[in-house]
């Protein structure tokens, strides 16, 4: 099973990748993951991001691509795998297409305003690292281990609102996936697993 899972910040796409994979036993792949075990490795694609990276620009679409590729040879994603940040335009969509078959291209979708509204709740646990919301605390303090709890700075109102304009996905890749009839969109519900079991109706309709 190939997923590609797309999808605004604050959607719930992460939690999602990874109720998918618990299910399917089957890899959750990140390219922000990717990139940071690749710099943290040391490994020559990942010095060559890394310099993108300390320059604030763009990793660009062929180093991104060739990471992925390199990613997916990799003996866990034979049976399948969730991908999640790429693609994130029709270039690397069509890359995407050569190196393998997905299976489906899920859009978990929400409005900005909801989106705002849960990415200015969320908190960080200074302790255990755990993220966490308002609602779930105890007492102000993190629900699992009791610490501190902060907020980060790309979780202002106001830079949620540029991260939504910058993160928008293409309508390009959108129409790739659907002239390919693999695109499906779900509106992203107040509790993940209600919207785990409209994701899983769609996984349960792929064939083996």
């Amino acid at each position: 099973m190939k997923i590609v899972l797309l999808g605004p910040p604050g959607s719930g796409k992460g939690t999602q990748a990874n109720l998918i994979c618990k299910k399917y036993d089957i890899p959750h792949i990140s390219t922000g993951d990717i990139f940071r075990t690749n710099i943290a490795n040391g490994t020559a694609l990942g010095k060559k991001a890394k310099e993108y990276i300390d320059a604030g620009s763009l990793v660009p679409d062929e180093l991104t691509i060739k990471i992925v590729e390199d990613r997916l040879k990799q003996d866990d994603c034979k049976n399948g795998f969730v991908l999640d940040g790429f693609p994130r335009v029709r270039t690397q969509a069509e890359a995407l297409s050569k190196m393998t078959q997905i299976d489906k291209a899920i859009m978990i979708d929400l409005d900005d305003e909801e989106i705002i509204n849960r990415l200015s709740k969320r908190r960080m646990c200074r302790k255990c690292g755990n993220p966490t919301h308002l609602d779930n605390l105890i007492n102000g303090y993190c629900e699992k281990c009791g610490g501190e709890v902060y907020t980060r700075a790309d979780d202002a109102p106001e830079v949620i609102k540029q991260r939504l304009i910058k993160q928008k996905l293409p309508q390009d890749v959108v129409d790739f996936y659907k002239d390919l009839g693999l695109f499906e969109k779900i509106n992203s519900t107040n509790s993940m697993e209600e919207t785990f079991k409209l994701v899983d109706s769609i996984l349960s309709g792929i064939k083996e």
